[in-house]
């Protein structure tokens, strides 16, 4: 008897079921929880965050895929500049398969052959750090302006269509401090006399 799905687009069903079974063994991308991270190399050690059904014995069971080791982390980084957090165990990362062996490139960088012949295998990471679920979604997240802010949101750099706001418990500039072409520490003012009077603001 042909089946709806044969007569929609001619696939067999033993074709559709090969199609199945292939994809199933195609990596593309995982959410992961990290367990360490080596600041030196710029890696992580990642936990896969979603069990795979296995047969085992005739038995379906659901079993954590493997730890992924020295997996190299993704951040915005261009031009000269990069963005670095301090990554921390627990962190959450959303992880995505090469479709080749990247051993070659990233060791030496530049364009490589490959070391192996292989694709979406689970040796091949990278770790997207910013994903998230919702027991870790972020509060007071701001709709109207750009944040730079820590999670609870106890300090951060706010830029909206009015202006540049900064909330903090404390602020360290470190070099010379430029306001409005006038340098802030050693500028001097003008046509007043030592006493116990206020001078007035700052000017040229």
């Amino acid at each position: 008897m042909i089946t709806l799905q044969e007569m929609m687009n001619g696939t067999p069903a033993k074709d559709e079921l090969l199609q199945r079974n292939t994809s199933t063994k195609i990596r593309v991308a995982v959410p992961g929880i990290i367990k360490e991270f080596n600041s030196l190399e710029q890696t992580v050690i990642v936990q896969p965050a979603i069990r795979e059904l296995v047969n085992i014995n005739g038995q379906q069971q659901w079993l954590d895929l493997p730890l992924l080791l020295d997996v190299p982390i993704v951040l915005p980084r261009a031009g000269g500049f990069v963005v670095t957090m301090p990554i921390k165990s627990g962190d959450e990362c959303l992880v995505i398969f090469a479709d080749s062996c990247i051993d070659a490139w990233w060791q030496s960088g530049g364009t490589q052959n490959q070391i192996e012949i292989r694709q979406h295998d689970l040796s091949d990471a990278f770790a997207i750090l910013g994903c998230w679920s919702q027991p870790n979604v972020i509060s007071g997240y701001s709709t109207n302006a750009m944040q730079l802010r820590n999670v609870s949101g106890s300090s951060a750099i706010t830029i909206s269509d009015s202006g540049i706001d900064i909330s903090t418990s404390s602020i360290t500039l470190n070099g010379i401090t430029t306001i409005e072409g006038i340098r802030f520490m050693g500028h001097k003012h003008s046509g007043v006399q030592s006493g116990g009077s206020t001078t007035g603001g700052v000017s040229g």
